[in-house]
């Protein structure tokens, strides 16, 4: 019997947008994509900004440092957030498809790249990282060796999501070690888990964590 903890929704917290600032047409989802927000820890902030405006991009959901789950919107509706336009389809000889209505997207608050300067860590904003917050991935991903932790809790509160959000629309929980580089399957809408990395070379969200990979790999 696993002891895995399940996703209690009720735990969900509700930071709704406004429904213009979302599309609320429905499409049978088939994909999720990870990403982080290259920014801080609190997810509630993340919905607030926004809902400071009329631009439509957002994710359903969010993950704060502290494992919270924000949700922005229901998860059968959609925002744009994967910005892929027609040439990377041309690119790979694949017919153009608006992956934003057919996929769900997860943020995870996390600061990504970091850089290394006389024995010590900065965010892209400048801002000093502490130790205990660093990742060496041991070689470069994206053009960084150094990124900013994914705490325990947002990995644990992630691989429930993910667990939920793959049991309600039917989406293969599998593994494949090609979601951090654009993937070919991501973009001919096979079923399945992605990173933005998946639909843009230049992106770098998620990154490849060995933690994130030990839980996805065992979804």
């Amino acid at each position: 019997m696993s002891l895995k903890t399940s996703l209690d929704i009720s735990k969900i917290v509700q930071c709704r947008l406004k429904e213009t600032q979302y599309l609320q047409n429905e499409f049978p989802k088939n994909q999720i994509y990870l990403h982080h927000t290259a920014g801080g820890g609190d997810a509630e902030a993340v919905s607030r900004f926004w809902g400071s405006n009329e631009s439509k991009i957002a994710t359903p959901f969010v993950i704060g440092e502290s494992g919270k789950i924000v949700q922005c919107f229901s998860s059968k509706h959609w925002a744009w957030h994967l910005g892929v336009g027609e040439q990377i389809f041309k690119n790979y000889k694949l017919p153009f498809h608006d992956l934003n209505k057919t996929s769900i997207g997860i943020e995870v608050c996390n600061w990504g790249g970091l850089k290394y300067k006389e024995g010590s860590y900065y965010n892209y904003v400048g801002k000093k990282v502490k130790p205990e917050m660093v990742v060496d991935l041991e070689y470069k991903f994206k053009g960084h060796q150094f990124w900013y932790k994914y705490t325990d809790a947002q990995i644990e509160s992630l691989r429930q999501l993910l667990v939920y959000l793959c049991d309600t629309y039917d989406i293969p929980k599998t593994y494949r070690e090609e979601i951090w580089n654009v993937d070919r399957e991501a973009l001919k809408m096979t079923s399945g888990i992605y990173t933005h990395n998946s639909v843009r070379p230049d992106k770098s969200d998620m990154y490849p964590c060995p933690r994130v990979i030990e839980m996805l790999k065992n979804l």
